[in-house]
């Protein structure tokens, strides 16, 4: 589904049925460098069991257009205004990594418009190395070489993948190499830089009143577990679920990913 958008083309995708906005709404959003179809299994699966689903694409990634915004600030105010142009008032935000700073500001910004939040792959401060903010602003493709490879837990294919032949770790990193061969303005320096400046993820979190669930992959490396304390003391009554990946955990566990999503909602 395509929106306008602050004058610019804001691509949802419904998860394979029309957007219903009477229905209770649940919106996916993507991490840094990445598009809608990291969440294919969840969207989908709400999409066909009575929810309406937008699973977005941030400014600048996948389908949507203008440039990549520069501050989680900025980019909750783009989702808050997505759901103006879907005519949703109330949702469920589940966002990964940068998306799950995106969800939380939301959630601060408009707290009535939050029915549920869903962090994955979320710490604050979530704090990007200068070595490695140098690396995505001088040599893009050796960046998402080595996010790429911390951000999995292991080159051998689990259980619930979706058959023989899909490979995790190479899906993630074309989907990478995709979004800076459709976009040429960095991009992925753009997403960290935007997560490494975050400031507001304290009072957002003390803030959070609905119910809240925390993903945490057990041997993720670009947000380990020791790195969550402030989110999940500060929201005290959110939920957490720990599966086995790293942190591409929607791809590595996509089955129990979709299973602790469905224990919230």
């Amino acid at each position: 589904m395509l929106l306008n958008v602050e004058g610019q083309t804001a691509y949802c995708y419904t998860g394979g049925k029309a957007f219903d906005a009477a229905l209770p709404t649940v919106v996916f959003i993507h991490g840094a460098q990445n598009d809608h179809s990291v969440w294919a299994l969840q969207s989908r699966y709400f999409a066909h069991h009575g929810r309406g689903v937008l699973a977005v694409d941030l400014p600048g990634h996948g389908r949507s257009g203008g440039a990549a915004k520069e501050s989680v600030e900025a980019l909750a105010d783009w989702l808050l205004a997505v759901l103006d142009a879907a005519g949703v008032r109330q949702a469920a935000l589940i966002g990964h990594s940068m998306g799950s700073l995106i969800a939380l500001e939301a959630s601060h910004r408009a707290p009535a418009r939050v029915t549920h939040l869903v962090l994955l792959g979320a710490t604050y401060p979530m704090k990007v190395a200068d070595a490695l903010l140098d690396m995505a602003r001088h040599d893009e493709p050796a960046a998402i070489d080595m996010v790429n490879l911390w951000s999995h837990s292991s080159i051998a294919q689990k259980p619930s993948f979706p058959g023989p032949g899909f490979y995790a770790m190479g899906g993630a990193r074309r989907l990478k190499q995709r979004i800076s061969a459709i976009n040429p303005g960095q991009v992925f320096y753009t997403d960290f830089y935007a997560c490494n400046a975050y400031a507001n993820g304290a009072a957002a979190a003390l803030a959070v009143r609905c119910p809240t669930l925390f993903v945490f992959g057990l041997r993720d490396m670009m947000t380990p577990m020791r790195s969550t304390k402030l989110l999940t003391e500060s929201i005290a009554h959110g939920k957490v679920v720990r599966v086995d990946s790293g942190h591409e955990l929607m791809a590595e566990q996509p089955d129990a990913v979709l299973d602790a999503l469905i224990g919230l909602m």
